[in-house]
C-alpha cells in the first residue's frame, strides 16, 4: 500500500491518505485498545497519527496529554519512532492555553516528554489565539523547528485573514511556514472549509487534514430512523438525521457504497480524499474492528459521475 502515500502540502512528508485519529485514546479506548488499534493501522500501511496535548481533558479525571502519553507508550513499545509521522498541536490544553511565546515554549517540552520523543513530524496550532501576533506565533514556531523539536508546522481553527497574514510573514522573513491545516470538514459540513479558506489553501500549497471527516460518527450510516447508538457522540451525529441535508447524503451514500460493495464511512472517506486540497482526512477507531472501513479508503476510486452525485446530495 506504500504506493498510496501522498505528500503533505510543500513538506517533503509523505502520508498515507488516512490520518488515525487519536481524540480516543485515554478516553473511549483504554491502553490495550489503544495499542491495538494503532497495531492494526500499522500493519495496513498506516503512518500518520493525529493526536493533541488537550486530548482528553475534556474527560472527568483526566489532565489532558493522556492521548500523547499512549502513543508515545506504544512508538517506544514498537520501536518504530522513524516510521510513523507524528502530528500533535499546541494551544488548548487545560494548563497551556493559547499561543504566547512562553505557553507554546513550555507546551512542546510536555509534548515531547509525553510522546517520549526528541521530534514532533508535524505541530499544529490547535485554535488561533488572536490576543498573539501572528508574527510572534509564527517566530514562536519557528525556533522550534531551528531547534529542531518540530520538522513541520500547521494551523487549525484559524480564520482565512489571519492564515494569510501567518504565510506573508513566514515569506518575508524566511521562516518556518504552514504547510498543514486542519479544517472541521466532511460532507454534511461543507461551509465549515469550502470558500475563503480551501481557496487559500490551494493557492498556497496547503495540505488540508480535514477533522470530523465522518460528521463525529454520522456519516458511518449507523444512526438511521428510530435506532439506538450507544457512543458517546451519539446525540452530535444523531442530530445530523434531523437534516434534509443529512438524509439526502445518507441515501447518496448507501447508493455509491452499494455499487461498490463498499461501507458507507468508506465512500464518506473517498468523497472528502477527493476535494481539492485535501491530503488525509482524519478518522478515529475505538477497536481494530473498526478500522478496515476506514483503511480502505486508500483503495476505493470513485467515479467523477458518483462523487458529483455526492456533492449535489450534500449542497
Amino acid at each position: 500500500m506504500t504506493s498510496s502515500l501522498r505528500k503533505l502540502g510543500t513538506s517533503g512528508i509523505e502520508v498515507f491518505p488516512l490520518a488515525l485519529g487519536g481524540n480516543v485514546f485515554g478516553w473511549t479506548a483504554d491502553e490495550a485498545e489503544s495499542f491495538a488499534v494503532l497495531d492494526a493501522y500499522a500493519a495496513a500501511g498506516g503512518n500518520f497519527v493525529d493526536t493533541a496535548d488537550a486530548y482528553s481533558a475534556w474527560v472527568p479525571g483526566n489532565q489532558g496529554g493522556e492521548s500523547e502519553t499512549l502513543v508515545g507508550k506504544w512508538l517506544k513499545a514498537r520501536g518504530n519512532r522513524a516510521d510513523v509521522v507524528v502530528a500533535t498541536k499546541v494551544g488548548a490544553h487545560p494548563a497551556y492555553r493559547g499561543l504566547a511565546t512562553g505557553t507554546i515554549k513550555s507546551a512542546v517540552e510536555e509534548s515531547l516528554r509525553r510522546l517520549d520523543t526528541d521530534y514532533i513530524d508535524l505541530y499544529y496550532t490547535h485554535y488561533d489565539d488572536e490576543s498573539v501576533p501572528v508574527e510572534e506565533i509564527v517566530t514562536a514556531l519557528d525556533q522550534l523547528v531551528k531547534e529542531g523539536k518540530v520538522r513541520e508546522i500547521g494551523a487549525s481553527n484559524i480564520s482565512p485573514e489571519r492564515l494569510r497574514a501567518s504565510l506573508a510573514f513566514s515569506e518575508r522573513e524566511g521562516l518556518a511556514r504552514y504547510v498543514a491545516l486542519q479544517p472541521h470538514y466532511n460532507l454534511v459540513s461543507r461551509d465549515t472549509y469550502e470558500g475563503p479558506a480551501q481557496d487559500l489553501a490551494a493557492e498556497t500549497g496547503l495540505g488540508a487534514v480535514p477533522y470530523y471527516a465522518l460528521a463525529s460518527g454520522f456519516l458511518t450510516g449507523k444512526y438511521r430512523p428510530g435506532t439506538q447508538v450507544d457512543s458517546a457522540r451519539a446525540e452530535k451525529a444523531g442530530a445530523h438525521l434531523e437534516s434534509e441535508r443529512g438524509q439526502k447524503v445518507l441515501s447518496a451514500l448507501d447508493a455509491v457504497a452499494e455499487a461498490h460493495g463498499a461501507e458507507t464511512a468508506t465512500v464518506a472517506l473517498a468523497w472528502l480524499a477527493s476535494r481539492p486540497t485535501v491530503v488525509a482526512p482524519i478518522a478515529s477507531a475505538r477497536t481494530p474492528e473498526q478500522l478496515p472501513a476506514l483503511l480502505a479508503v486508500a483503495d476505493l476510486a470513485l467515479s467523477d459521475q458518483e462523487l458529483d452525485r455526492l456533492t449535489e446530495a450534500s449542497a
